[in-house]
């Protein structure tokens, strides 16, 4: 018996997927497990859970990443305090209603695949990402009081559909410069990593909040100016 009514339903949660659009969203990671999985929901009897992965940068410091995976890819016993290991998957964002602490927009590592990697030697620390999307909010540039630049972006990466995942990004220097000038719907290609960051907020109450929000750090990028010269042409063509 088919338990899923249609293929939407499967796609849903990432069950299954046309292979252009998996290729949009890519993210591959490694790191040491720092808790153990929690139940987040069931979808047509199968359950989904997460754990929270530590991933180490270059400068010594760590990123606190958030992964989502489905019971079905790796038993629960697998998943040991100080384990290392490799998700591969993609970098999602889902609307959460129910939450009454403000957030609006919930981004995990949804993992299409999880391996524990129990010979040191196989833990080759990883942290990269791809995303091919368009521009949903103009960007915002801006100086920081140390002086770097960087340009705040979020990007609308296609799923199937019709659904989309919203990716807050950030460009440093000169791509935080030539990101300025996009415009609302133009389509770019990213490469960078996740990084997670703590920050406090201010509740109506007057208490302060600690908080993490999770960005992708983009190291590379690509304006694909042959889509948008065509998305901008046809927009002048039917505003004749």
């Amino acid at each position: 018996m088919n338990l899923f009514s249609d293929t939407k339903d499967r796609e849903e949660w990432g069950l299954s997927m046309p292979g252009n659009l998996v290729d949009n969203n890519s993210v591959s990671l490694s790191g040491s497990i720092i808790s153990k999985p929690v139940f987040s929901h069931e979808v047509y009897g199968e359950g989904f859970y997460t754990f929270t992965i530590e991933v180490p940068r270059l400068s010594n410091t760590y990123d606190y990443l958030p992964v989502m995976f489905s019971e079905r890819l790796l038993p629960l016993e697998k998943f040991e305090i100080g384990k290392m290991v490799a998700v591969d998957g993609q970098f999602r964002s889902y609307n959460n209603y129910g939450n009454e602490s403000g957030h609006k927009l919930l981004l995990t590592v949804f993992a299409r695949d999880i391996v524990v990697l129990d010979n040191i030697e196989d833990a080759k620390i990883t942290n990269s990402i791809y995303l091919n999307g368009f521009i949903c909010k103009k960007p915002v540039y801006r100086t920081t009081p140390f002086g770097r630049e960087i340009a705040d972006i979020l990007l609308a990466v296609n799923r199937a559909y019709n659904k989309s995942d919203y990716i807050p990004c950030i460009a440093w220097g000169r791509n935080a410069r030539y990101a300025a000038n996009f415009e609302i719907g133009d389509n770019i290609r990213i490469w960078g990593r996740i990084q997670s960051r703590n920050y406090q907020k201010k509740l109506p109450d007057g208490t302060v909040e600690e908080r993490t929000a999770y960005e992708v750090s983009i190291s590379k990028m690509e304006h694909l100016k042959e889509n948008n010269n065509a998305r901008k042409a046809n927009k002048e063509s039917q505003s004749v």
